[in-house]
Order: C-alpha cells, then sequence, then structure tokens
C-alpha cells in the first residue's frame, strides 16, 4: 500500500513562480522559470572540511571529511558533551564543588587559571572548558566524572561509537598532541549535532565571548562571533601539529548549518575558510520542516483489532534540505505494510516514508504506529478474517 502526496511549505514562508511572456501579433513565447543552478562547493585553504545541515543531516560540501586528523582543543566538544550528559542524568549538578589536583593544575596549554587544591563549581569548569578552552578544566572534570584521564578517555570513546563517530579515538580529555588521538571533520559535526540537539539548555555558553575567573578574563577564540551575528558555537582548536580548527554553527531563517574545518594557517584562515562554507550554505540551500512529530500521516486498516484504524506517522519531526526555491517538486510516499494485524503498540514499524525531489528520492524515514490497538474480541477476529479473506480475493482479480 502506498499514498503519494505533495509537500507545501509551513506557514509563514512564500512560494513565487515567475514566468515571462513575451507576446506579438504573430508568436507568443513562454520563458519558464530556471531551476535553482547551484555552483561548485567552495576550495578552502584547509586539509579537510565538511558543512552539515544541523536539523536534517544532509551534508552540503566536504573535502576528506574521514581523513583522520590531530584534533587538537576541539576535543573538548565531547569533554564539554560529556558534562552536559552527566548534568542531564542528574549525576552531578552546576553548584558541585570540584576540588583541583596538582596534575589539573599543572596541565599545560590554555588554561582557565585555576589553582591547585581550589574548589571550583562545575558551571565554572563547563564555562572554562568551552569558552577558554581550559586544559587545567578539562583535566579537573575528567578526574571528577572518571577518576583520571585515561578512565575519562575510555568513556570519550564508547560514547563517540555510540554516536556513530566512525574515525575517532581520544587519548586525553584536552586535545593535546598523542600518538593515537585523532578524529575527522565529518565525526566532529555529528558531535557537534548532538551537542546542539541533546542538550539545547547548555548550548548558550558555546556562544558567549569572554569569560572570566580568578579576576582574569579571557575571550573566545572563535572570531566569528563578533563577525556574524548569526554564528552562535561552538569551539577553536590549535597545535603545531593539528594547524588552526574551527568548529562553527549559525542559523538563519530557521535553517542552521554547522562547519568544521581542519588544518588551516591562521586564526584569520581558519575564520576565513569557516564563513565561505557558511556563506555558500545559507546562499544556495534552504530547510523545510516537513513534518512534526507524532503528526498523522495515514489511518490504514488494521484486522482483527478492537478498532479498525490505526493512526500512522513518524517519531520524530522530518526536515529536508533542498536547493532553494525548489520546494514545489518534493513529494512524499507512503509505503505502508499491506497486511496491518493487531495487535499493534506505539512505535511498532509498519512502512517507510520516501520524500522525491521530482525523480529523486532524497529522504527515507520509518512509519511508526502512534497508538495501541489491542486485539478485539473473538467474534470480531473471526468477522475481520472472512473480510480479509474476500478483501484479498476481489484484490487479486482486480490486478
Amino acid at each position: 500500500m502506498n499514498v503519494m502526496m505533495s509537500i507545501r511549505r509551513t506557514a509563514g514562508l512564500c512560494l513565487m513562480a515567475a514566468f515571462a511572456v513575451v507576446a506579438s501579433p504573430a508568436v507568443a513565447q513562454v520563458i519558464p522559470q530556471p531551476q535553482t543552478i547551484i555552483p561548485a562547493a567552495p576550495q578552502l585553504a584547509a586539509s579537510s572540511w565538511i558543512l552539515m545541515d544541523a536539523n536534517s543531516g544532509r551534508i552540503l560540501a566536504e573535502h576528506n571529511s574521514d581523513e583522520r586528523l590531530p584534533p587538537a582543543s576541539l576535543t573538548k566538544l565531547m569533554t564539554a558533551y560529556l558534562v552536559e550528559r552527566e548534568l542531564d542524568r542528574g549525576t552531578i549538578s552546576l553548584t558541585d564543588m570540584i576540588n583541583i589536583s596538582e596534575k589539573a593544575w599543572r596541565t599545560g596549554g590554555s588554561k582557565m587559571f585555576i589553582e591547585v587544591g581550589d574548589r571550583v563549581s562545575v558551571d565554572d569548569l563547563l564555562h572554562g572548558i568551552i569558552i577558554v578552552s581550559g586544559n587545567d578544566a578539562s583535566v579537573a572534570m575528567a578526574e571528577h566524572l572518571a577518576g583520571g584521564e585515561t578512565p575519562f578517555a575510555d568513556l570519550m570513546n564508547q560514547h563517540a561509537t555510540r554516536l556513530g563517530m566512525q574515525n575517532t579515538n581520544f587519548q586525553n580529555a584536552t586535545g593535546l598532541p598523542g600518538d593515537n588521538h585523532y578524529s575527522t571533520a565529518r565525526d566532529m559535526a555529528l558531535l557537534s549535532q548532538h551537542i546542539i540537539s541533546d542538550y539545547p539548555e547548555h548550548y548558550a555558553i558555546y556562544s558567549q565571548r569572554n569569560f572570566s575567573f580568578g579576576g582574569i578574563d579571557q575571550p573566545n577564540r572563535n572570531r566569528l562571533l563578533w563577525r556574524d551575528p548569526s554564528v552562535d558555537g561552538l569551539k577553536t582548536g590549535w597545535t603545531t601539529e593539528a594547524g588552526y580548527c574551527l568548529v562553527s554553527s549559525a542559523q538563519r531563517d530557521g535553517m542552521r548549518l554547522i562547519s568544521v574545518v581542519m588544518g588551516t594557517s591562521s586564526e584569520e584562515s581558519r575564520a576565513q575558510e569557516t564563513q565561505k562554507l557558511l556563506s555558500y550554505g545559507f546562499r544556495f540551500y534552504e530547510t523545510m520542516k516537513l513534518y512534526e512529530r507524532g503528526a498523522v500521516l495515514a489511518t490504514p486498516r488494521i484486522w482483527g483489532g478492537e478498532s479498525n484504524e490505526l493512526r500512522v506517522g513518524v517519531d520524530g519531526e522530518v526536515f529536508m534540505t533542498l536547493p532553494r526555491n525548489r520546494n514545489e517538486e518534493l513529494r512524499a510516499r507512503l509505503n505502508l505494510d499491506a497486511d496491518l494485524k493487531a495487535p499493534m503498540a506505539v512505535g511498532d514499524d509498519v512502512g517507510t516514508l520516501e520524500v522525491y525531489l521530482g525523480e529523486e528520492m532524497v529522504g527515507e524515514r520509518q512509519l511508526v504506529a502512534l497508538e495501541n490497538v489491542e486485539e478485539g474480541g473473538l467474534f470480531k477476529r473471526l468477522f475481520d478474517q472472512v473480510r480479509r479473506f474476500f478483501s484479498g480475493l476481489i484484490s487479486n482479480f482486480t490486478d
């Protein structure tokens, strides 16, 4: 069983179709609106890069995005993610006070400037990790959450696997160089997508331009936070081995993009190359929300149940990223299982939703039951068996 349907823009967005007509007494010529022409993605002065839509997950541009490279302080995105996860689970709180060890205090590189023996709140340490890239703060949190950097790195790698980061291995919480410490542009974009969607209540920290602790004020090294009001995160990184790296996210008109550039030559270069990627994505693409979580897309027949119909839909919001001004070409096909039988529970798979742009399938999601349907009584089940039998005969005859 399948159903085709057109997808229209949500309220508040306009559709425009323009045709120019040139007429004379003898000839009338119609010039159709051209399709959006998408140029090649910009080439960047970087070792690796990727541009992803945060909502749909579509990759709009990439180069060497699966090459394993030293991530420098981009590593701290996972450190911060795990802190946010524990806050969400309730195992720690922002007001918890952490004892600062000598190891954390002695850790070199960028610092929050905590002192050995200090008691510092989780809130301050999280700000120190994200905004000023404090290696000392990262080690302190690793020790608090896992008892040390080595077990914390193991925890980081387990969650990297869970999130689908296939080419990442962490050896520490800071991003300081290690022989087997690596990640990729794609994996960093995927991690950033989860930071934004999984724990949005903490995401505002990534946009803060300055952080003061112990009388020392330090700026966020992401220059785009000052240059582009749509940019609101995420993290910079630098070591001699890694070069200058930047993970950024920006939101315009409801569309959020994530860019990752790795291995540029300077702070200014990583900002400029990132801006090229973001400008390209916003200029030539748009993201539409096609369906809300729980939206009823069909009510097919279900046999042997207390009711005769089953509400079917998707278990999450469905977004689609496509070239600008081509939304009228979107179509959806519902491929429903042909013989749905009770009992049925919420979340049970019942088919697939396919989204097409013209003739090209550009997205696919699982269709699920949106309600429980219990088995009907004996008489109802027997009656439905008879109806199914004759329904099958009629269907075979008409085919």
